[in-house]
């Protein structure tokens, strides 16, 4: 690895095409020069052209050198990265996803939709869509079902893009400091934002209070009768009044902390005013209850999977390495055989594995918890009892399997 750095520090450095753009300036200016001169008197011509030769050619050869220096580092890093890092061929026996190309479609298509790129997404579509895939049934997966093409042509919709547009229209505002159509958005949707108990319109109305209560030194705002101290306090008149039952103490802080305006950041609401991060954590709110209203998740199905995919790979490959090395194989599925430690941002629900099966219990085998409190798998609790009277497999407690109750993780 001590090689491999060596030459990516090399490779910073010799990539660095600042001086070859140097090197074509000064060719330029030479152009424009005997341009000028032949302009003015067109008598010259010759001799001006015959003078530029010798210069053009020595500038030239400077950014041919600097164009091989970085050609050879970037060719010297390449050898070090097959050298470091060998070339191992992936497993291709078995692919879960063969039979559902339009969901892998839907995915590519969805994610360039969810990173504003529209041209593309519109492009691929119609490419999907001209090429029509005829993929084999994979043996243990479901059957391609007949709404995937529906949903396929559903992303063509144009509402579903101009959502995404405005979208991003008030993420950019956002970046300029510019809270209203996020406030406005969130208005809107207000109804819908309190059924799920999220706080996003008190959040931005809050950070509106702060950004006008620091004035225009910081905000940047004309420094009127709106901005500043009063400019806060009439807009705390007139906003807070709507979030006084759900957030009363947070708006009774906001108007405590104006006593402490001379020392602000010796208060014990220096936090509250500190908007340093306070608006990325609002851009990461807004696109997360944004994308739930649509029905889908804050970050890209399509960027989860495959970065949760890089983790595992190193895993997996040296799995498939001892399987072929035993004459082995693993013939669950849908389970991976063995555990994969994930991010805690990749991990979206609970899971229980059996004590006594060993297995991920799943919706048609649920975990079951025992009078004793102890918890097993259905299918295991029906094996255990046998339609009749068992002993727990961790304690001497009796039940019957009627007086076990489901749990929901």
């Amino acid at each position: 690895m001590e090689q491999l750095q060596g030459e990516l520090a090399t490779l910073r450095k010799d990539a660095n095409l600042a001086q070859s753009i140097e090197d074509v300036d000064k060719i330029i200016a030479q152009l424009e020069r005997a341009r000028e001169a032949i302009v003015a008197d067109s008598s010259s011509a010759a001799i001006t052209l015959a003078k530029l030769q010798n210069p053009l050619k020595h500038g030239f050869d400077k950014v041919n050198d600097d164009l091989k220096k970085t050609h050879r580092g970037h060719n010297n890093y390449g050898k070090a990265l097959d050298k470091n890092f060998s070339v191992k061929a992936l497993p291709t026996e078995y692919d879960a996803l063969a039979s559902h190309s339009s969901l892998i479609n839907r995915a590519i298509a969805m994610h360039f939709l969810r990173e504003g790129q529209f041209s593309v997404a519109s492009t691929f579509l119609d490419e999907a869509a001209n090429k029509s895939s005829h993929s084999n049934h994979t043996p243990g997966t479901p059957n391609p079902f007949s709404v995937d093409d529906g949903d396929f042509e559903s992303l063509k919709s144009q509402e579903l893009e101009d959502k995404f547009a405005n979208m991003y229209r008030i993420l950019h505002e956002l970046k300029c400091r510019n809270l209203h159509p996020a406030i406005e958005w969130a208005r809107e949707n207000s109804k819908e934002l309190e059924k799920r108990g999220s706080n996003l319109e008190f959040e931005l109305s809050k950070l509106q209070f702060v950004w006008l209560f620091q004035g225009s030194e910081v905000n940047g705002l004309p420094d009127d009768a709106r901005n500043g101290l009063p400019g806060a306090l009439q807009y705390a008149r007139e906003n807070f009044i709507v979030f006084q039952s759900r957030f009363l103490r947070d708006i009774q802080q906001l108007i405590t902390a104006m006593a402490y305006r001379s020392n602000l950041r010796g208060s014990p609401y220096s936090r509250t005013f500190d908007t340093q991060t306070a608006w990325d954590d609002v851009s990461t709110s807004f696109t997360r209850e944004f994308c739930f209203l649509l029905g889908l998740s804050a970050e890209s199905p399509l960027y989860i999977a495959t970065t949760a995919g890089a983790v595992a790979l190193p895993t997996l490959l040296k799995l498939a390495n001892i399987v072929k090395a035993k004459r082995t194989e693993w013939t669950t599925q849908d389970e991976l055989p063995v555990e994969i430690a994930l991010p805690k941002s990749m991990i979206f629900h609970a899971i229980f594995v059996c004590p006594v099966s060993k297995e991920q219990t799943t919706e048609s085998n649920p975990p079951m918890m025992m009078p004793c409190g102890h918890v097993v798998a259905k299918e295991s609790l029906h094996r255990l009892s046998k339609g009749s009277r068992f002993k727990c497999p961790y304690c001497p407690n009796e039940s019957q399997p009627r007086d076990a109750r489901e749990i929901i993780l």
